[in-house]
């Protein structure tokens, strides 16, 4: 759930941050459009908290997956260790350290670091949650449908061709899902605690 919840609320936090820059650069020195500029920052900081406890308890539920995959089936990574282990090494050191090296600076860098850096810091967040997103399907839509690989006289599976391992049959249509599911779990999560905000009547 909680891996859902960051991937389409890190794109949620960039839309929030491009409102807030251009209603800003508009704003007059009072009036209307300075309270609408506040607004979209308010709704920038408040959805970065739930963004951040999103992302640790990603982080710690990821962490037990990747135990799983050795602790409960040793014997079917044995054989497909060569394919599985690269593809959630590609996920740790493209997606997770994108993720993790920028959202400090998306946590506390605003006002310590400029307006262009802290947008950038926002968008390769977002980014890197999708990019997460992509290797960890690819690994599973691989183990549903698998393809591009050899199999040798032990059994054990290398293989024999990337592109056709990462996007395998069934790939497409995993991703488009979980892009899919991402948008609908955070858009009822937006909702709900904005629907509770208004009943505490929290303005």
């Amino acid at each position: 759930l909680f891996p859902t919840i960051s991937i389409g609320l890190g794109w949620l936090l960039l839309f929030f941050r491009v409102r807030w820059l251009k209603a800003s650069a508009s704003a007059s020195a009072a009036g209307v459009e300075r309270l609408q500029a506040q607004g979209w920052l308010d709704a920038y900081r408040f959805w970065t908290k739930v963004f951040a406890l999103s992302f640790a308890l990603g982080v710690v539920s990821g962490v037990t997956m990747s135990f799983q995959f050795g602790t409960n089936w040793p014997g079917y990574m044995e054989r497909v260790g060569n394919i599985a282990g690269p593809l959630l090494g590609y996920e740790v050191l493209t997606a997770f350290f994108l993720e993790a090296g920028f959202l400090g600076i998306m946590l506390f860098g605003h006002g310590r670091v400029s307006e262009r850096v802290h947008l950038v810091s926002t968008a390769l967040v977002a980014f890197g949650t999708t990019l997460s997103a992509f290797w960890i399907l690819a690994l599973n839509s691989w183990m549903q449908t698998p393809a591009g690989y050899r199999i040798d006289a032990a059994g054990v599976y290398h293989a024999a061709d990337w592109i056709a391992v990462i996007f395998n049959p069934s790939f497409p249509y995993r991703m488009t899902h979980m892009l899919l599911a991402s948008v609908l779990t955070v858009s009822f999560l937006l909702v709900g605690l904005s629907a509770w905000q208004l009943l505490r009547g929290v303005a």
